[in-house]
């Protein structure tokens, strides 16, 4: 899709376009109302802008959109190349990251959320047992940031930029 197309779009196509991209709905509010978008880099902004206002209500809203890092969901195209990464990884290997999950997802409530893309199951890991030991506001500002970085490389992708 060409910014054009995407700045021309009527408001509910234009929606469910950016909740395809985070499921928060006030996300999704916060960057319409930044267009017209004069180029990419205006997009990116408004995500960031719209990243640092959610609540921390909006970010569950966000991280409810995304896969258990090591299960992409299946069908789920967007998921299964975002976590390309835990492909071939070994039984082993994966049995525990399935425990620090939900180790992790017992402590913070949520789904471990980082951006995926290019990284292996063995450095998602690693990056979940150093991030295990945070404080709920601490880890809060870290998902916000590894959102942000999520919805940039799938705006990217809308746009048929390179991600």
């Amino acid at each position: 899709m060409t910014l054009d197309a995407l700045n021309a779009l009527p408001a509910a196509e234009l929606h469910s376009v950016l909740t395809e991209v985070c499921s928060s709905p006030a996300w999704a509010k916060t960057v319409e109302a930044s267009r017209p978008w004069p180029d990419p880099r205006a997009l990116l902004a408004a995500n960031q802008e719209a990243m640092a206002a959610l609540t921390p209500g909006d970010l569950a809203d966000a991280m409810s959109g995304h896969a258990r890092i090591g299960t992409p969901k299946a069908g789920d195209a967007t998921s299964q190349r975002e976590q390309s990464g835990v492909r071939g990884a070994d039984a082993a290997l994966l049995a525990e990251l399935s425990a620090a999950n939900a180790a992790y997802e017992a402590k913070f409530g949520h789904v471990f959320l980082i951006c995926a893309t290019g990284r292996t199951a063995e450095t998602m890991l690693a990056a979940l047992r150093d991030r295990y030991p945070n404080d709920m506001d601490r880890e809060r500002e870290i998902v916000r940031g590894e959102l942000g970085k999520i919805n940039a490389i799938r705006l990217n992708r809308l746009l048929g930029e390179k991600a």
